[in-house]
């Protein structure tokens, strides 16, 4: 492998089927299978999980809560896709720990950079939730803090799309793929590869991050191994 501790980002929409009530189990079939084979191949990860699949906090208010509440509630939510997420590993055979950002007695363990790297030292999948632990930041940037902190030597962002594109290739069909970006490009075109504060921080820690499909099975190893998958975004 290229890479020997990185940080995985799975937005909310990782956890959804595209099939109306799919359950999120069903969605795990999909790209969970990639972190086994990871884990199996000695790769060091973290996964930072979101939780739009079922409530995204920072599209303003959500039923009629203010952006601070919205935005509590929304790293809730991404305490319970890393709980499932855990749980379905486990009965994978890979062990993993769940490390929570903001405080959740008894349910969850807090997170600290020290706890992590312990964990992943010994060959446990980190599964961190709870955002940054504060509101107003999106899981995004809370991805590229914890993969500055770790020492991850590359950021995934797993989406439904494979890679960066001009436009969304939803509604423009004719949108161009990048192959290859700079921090500096992907800012200055804003082309939402990652929330500004995200690509600031990468950009800052010189970590490279890999865009790619999280529902094409065995991508998330390819671009660990090194191989061309989706975009990436470096320095150069």
């Amino acid at each position: 492998m290229k890479y020997g501790r990185a940080v995985l980002k799975l937005s909310g929409e990782a956890f959804a089927t595209d099939i109306a009530g799919g359950a999120i189990s069903q969605a795990m079939e999909v790209f969970g299978q990639d972190v086994v084979s990871c884990r199996a191949a000695g790769v060091e990860l973290g996964i930072v999980v979101g939780g739009g699949n079922l409530v995204r906090g920072s599209r303003g208010a959500w039923q009629g809560t203010n952006r601070l509440a919205a935005d509590r509630i929304g790293m809730v939510t991404t305490v319970v896709n890393g709980l499932l997420l855990g749980g379905w590993l486990a009965n994978q055979g890979v062990s993993n720990r769940v490390l929570t950002a903001i405080d959740m007695g008894q349910v969850v363990e807090p997170y600290s950079r020290e706890r992590a790297v312990g964990y992943l030292e010994e060959g446990w999948v980190v599964i961190l939730v709870g955002g940054t632990g504060s509101p107003f930041f999106s899981t995004d940037t809370a991805a590229a803090l914890r993969a500055a902190e770790l020492g991850a030597g590359v950021l995934l962002k797993a989406t439904k799309v494979d890679g960066v594109f001009s436009a969304d290739p939803a509604l423009v069909p004719n949108a161009v793929k990048f192959d290859r970006l700079t921090y500096e490009e992907a800012i200055k075109r804003d082309l939402r590869v990652m929330d500004h504060a995200a690509l600031s921080l990468c950009k800052e820690n010189r970590i490279p991050i890999i865009v790619l499909d999280v529902r094409k099975r065995g991508s998330i190893v390819r671009a660990l191994k090194g191989e061309s998958v989706g975009t990436i975004v470096t320095e150069e």
